[in-house]
């Protein structure tokens, strides 16, 4: 009689186990689909449905890999920002703001450019005493045939930091980035 109880005991057991195992894999399984999902598409070199869990593992791990080294450059950015600012600033608080001010060796104001196939990035960097409305130059990139999808603007200390991007509005014709360059130099300077 024994013998009997402690065989149902084990099946018991080795049921639970086989249980508890399913639904770990379950859950992992789980995990791994919603971690695939949060990595963009274009990340994953054929496609997201043929590529095997241990392959999306490995993107991700490369993928968080990449964010990180471009985190640390922001970072390593936003440190020397500051530091030049605030080393900057005090020099020019006894001074009047020089018209000639620069970044790195570049003087302001800066007009930079980006062609990104059907959208332009322009960020353009002036100092307080260089004014221009943004409003103008929105209208310009309006009227080259880019349609505005974000502007926003970042002062630290002196400076003021716009970035506008934009989308062209018919992506067959596009837009002649060097003709908007030349009218935003114009504007600005």
């Amino acid at each position: 009689m024994k013998k009997n109880i402690s065989s149902t005991d084990d099946q018991a057991s080795k049921l639970d186990r086989k249980t508890v195992e399913r639904n770990r894999r379950i859950h992992m399984k789980g995990l791994c689909f919603k971690l695939a999902s949060l990595i963009p598409a274009h990340h994953f070199k054929p496609s997201r449905e043929t590529v095997t869990q241990l392959d999306q593992l490995d993107y991700a791990t490369s993928y968080i890999t990449q964010l990180r080294g471009k985190i640390e450059k922001l970072r390593l950015t936003k440190e020397r920002a500051a530091s030049s600012s605030t080393s900057g600033s005090s020099s020019m608080s006894t001074n009047m703001i020089d018209h000639n001010m620069t970044i790195g060796t570049r003087q302001l104001p800066i007009v930079d450019l980006r062609d990104l196939g059907p959208c332009i990035e322009v960020v353009l960097i002036s100092g307080l005493q260089k004014n221009f409305m943004l409003y103008e130059v929105i209208s310009i990139l309006q009227e080259e045939g880019a349609d505005v999808v974000s502007a926003s603007f970042y002062t630290a200390g002196d400076k003021i930091f716009h970035t506008i991007h934009a989308q062209v509005k018919i992506s067959r014709v596009g837009v002649e980035t060097s003709r908007v360059r030349q009218r935003l130099q114009e504007l600005i300077f």
